[in-house]
């Protein structure tokens, strides 16, 4: 089978067999993933939502960022690299994490290419990828704030420092960006950079003292390494994986904010920020992946379900606090208090104005639970993968897909009166936090690759849009399957064989957790057994060309509600249809209402309609809602206003918010 991992092999003259896989995880021959990713070219989005949201990203997206970090007035991310080649002269400028971010953009580009095969994405990435060869030092190092340094003689003696200026973060990006170019196109030249870096890594990991070898912040070399690993098969990379595991945790000097204060064996909650906590989660599931160590996989689940069940916002986002104090850290002592910045909290703190919720955290959550998922097989890790996706991951970029979020608060108050760090609307160029645009741009160039996967037991379908499949099972036997639907608008899903193996064939077709009252038809006859919300169900048979499954998912409006421990949402509901979570904006209120003043009518007829925004059509909800008329200026206790009025309200999908104005939003609301 073409998905099959042709075995790295050493000949007589050394030169290494790259691995064939051609998936966006390269996990065919990981002997405790359960499910194995499809090649990047199998799933091709054909119609509906997310082929309008690829063409957003290969028509406006891509292009918007090639030339964004090729203007050096404003990121100088290109401008670095040349500076470190000797190109041209100058000092590095811009965040340390600018080489990180622009690899990044390369494997989204890489990915959009394995899908057009457009030969200017081509030609763009050789480019590049030549400027990489250019500064990569003779030992495999490859970071600009460093090189530059060195090349002008102007480095400081301070080595730790490079730990806290993203190196390995840069690295990590790096080498899945070149593996991914790798599966996409054919070529080694960016594999070549990245086994260097590999090769620096791996020397450097086994010389350095447990100080200096203390890992580096957003450990994105985590992923990167395993997948190294699985691309060239060098056991070595799979050696140096696991020793990050082993010294992780093991000095003075760590952080919960870090997640090293105690080693990963030890925790059992997910602490500190939540970018480089959910990293480091995927991270370690790719390891297991190879290894099967039972405590990481038990570690894993129990911080899963802390962060699901307890720290989670209700759109998939992930990481509640702008800054505080680690409830962990320390015993308090004001000298030597842990901070925690863009961190988890406290199970249930979580606050809705101030809600950090970084667009990468969310895309960690995408990426964790994708792992998950392929590891276990179990339904609930898509639910959440699913969640973050439609909500908190596409928030984070705007409709024309040129304008990005740092942070996807679930309230925006213009009455607040202070300003948050990182504002509300989006941009096109966040300076120094524009970490987030890349790195979505990466992930809407993917999303197809999540929508199935493969395994000895047949064909798991995990996320619903119109797509056409051609991909091979374990066997080598051809399967094509054309998937006609309107999901996330509409429930119905049609599953059209078109080629399927002769023998009999199980496809797992998903019934989300959110789902009730879900049916099956097979050729128009009804699926007899029980259907289980949050599971796969088996269909197995000996399949036809022109067969249909048939799925319906009614998407009835749903009123939620948070843990009563959730003190900001105490007595409020919030507003989902299917797995989109809506909104109410102030372009939908009358002029006189405030949104903070508004409480919903629980009573109402909920209706739905097809609503133009900004050039998308969404599903909008139609209800009504109270607003009481009271004056807050200068009071912060009043007694129960119970003189409402009653007025028609809109509400839209919590991704589409900040598109049409700049006004206030909530998720959460009073009844």
């Amino acid at each position: 089978m073409k998905n099959k991992i042709l075995i790295s092999i050493f000949s007589l003259f050394g030169v290494v067999i790259f691995a064939q896989n051609k998936g966006l995880t390269a996990n065919s021959d990981s002997p405790h993933a359960k499910l194995k990713s499809l090649d990047l070219h199998d799933v091709v989005w054909t119609d509906g939502f997310w082929k309008e949201q690829f063409d957003v990203e290969t028509q406006n997206t891509l292009p918007y960022m090639w030339e964004l970090y090729h203007n050096d007035s404003v990121s100088h991310a290109y401008a670095n690299f040349k500076i470190a080649a000797g190109l041209e002269k100058g000092k590095h400028a811009g965040p340390s994490f600018h080489d990180g971010d622009f690899y990044k953009i390369m494997e989204g580009m890489a990915s959009a290419y394995a899908i057009t095969k457009d030969p200017k994405l081509d030609k763009q990435m050789d480019e590049a990828i030549a400027m990489f060869d250019k500064v990569q030092r003779a030992d495999g190092y490859i970071n600009t704030p460093v090189l530059i340094e060195e090349r002008w003689g102007t480095l400081g003696p301070e080595e730790l420092k490079k730990q806290l200026g993203f190196e390995k973060y840069n690295m990590g990006h790096l080498m899945t960006a070149a593996c991914v170019h790798h599966r996409a196109t054919g070529k080694d030249n960016f594999l070549n950079v990245a086994k260097g870096v590999a090769e620096f890594l791996y020397d450097f990991y086994k010389k350095a003292s447990p100080e200096l070898a203390r890992n580096a912040i957003c450990p994105s070399h985590y992923m990167g390494i395993v997948e190294m690993y699985r691309t060239v098969n060098d056991p070595r990379y799979l050696e140096l994986a696991n020793n990050l595991i082993d010294i992780r945790g093991t000095t003075n000097d760590g952080t919960d904010d870090n997640q090293d204060r105690i080693p990963f064996r030890q925790q059992t909650t997910a602490m500190g920020h939540a970018v480089r906590a959910n990293y480091l989660y995927a991270g370690i599931a790719d390891l297991y992946a190879e290894t099967g160590e039972e405590k990481l996989m038990e570690n894993l689940k129990l911080i899963w379900e802390d962060v699901v069940y307890r720290k989670m916002y209700i759109t998939g986002g992930c990481g509640a606090l702008y800054d505080g104090v680690s409830p962990d850290g320390t015993v308090y002592d004001p000298s030597i208090v842990q901070k925690i910045h863009q961190a988890y909290g406290r199970p249930y703190q979580l606050p809705n104005a101030t809600a950090h919720t970084e667009t990468c955290a969310n895309i960690g959550n995408v990426l964790w639970n994708w792992r998950m998922l392929q590891l276990t097989g179990d339904a609930k890790y898509t639910d959440v993968m699913e969640l973050a996706f439609y909500n908190s991951v596409l928030s984070g970029v705007s409709l024309q897909g040129t304008e990005f979020c740092y942070n996807n608060p679930l309230n925006v108050s213009d009455d607040l009166p202070f300003e948050q760090r990182w504002g509300h609307e989006r941009e096109g160029y966040i300076a120094w936090s524009n970490c987030c645009a890349p790195n979505v741009t990466r992930t809407l160039a993917q999303v197809n690759n999540y929508a199935y996967n493969i395994s000895e037991a047949g064909l798991h379908v995990n996320l619903y849009g119109s797509n056409l499949l051609k991909t091979e099972t374990l066997n080598g036997d051809k399967l094509e399957i054309e998937q006609k639907t309107n999901y996330p608008w509409e429930g119905h899903v049609a599953l059209n064989i078109k080629k399927a193996p002769k023998k009999e064939f199980s496809i797992f077709v998903r019934i989300p957790g959110w789902s009730e009252g879900a049916t099956i038809k097979i050729n128009g006859e009804a699926y007899a057994e029980k259907i289980v919300s949050g599971s796969y169900v088996e269909l197995n048979r000996k399949w036809k060309k022109r067969d249909v499954i048939e799925i319906d998912m009614p998407m009835p409006v749903k009123l939620m509600q948070a843990n009563p421990l959730v003190e900001e949402t105490k007595s409020q509901v919030a507003v989902k249809r299917g797995p989109i979570v809506y909104c109410l904006e102030t372009a939908d209120l009358p002029v006189e209402a405030n949104i903070n003043n508004v409480a919903l009518d629980v009573n109402s007829e909920f209706s739905t309609e097809k609503f133009n925004l900004k050039g998308k059509e969404v599903i909008a909800v139609k209800g009504k809602a109270f607003v009481e008329d009271t004056n807050w200026e200068k009071a912060l206790y009043k007694p129960l206003n119970q003189d409402k009025k009653q007025i028609d309200i809109q509400l839209v999908p919590y991704f589409t918010w900040g598109n049409r104005t700049d006004g206030e939003m909530t998720v959460w609301m009073p009844y």
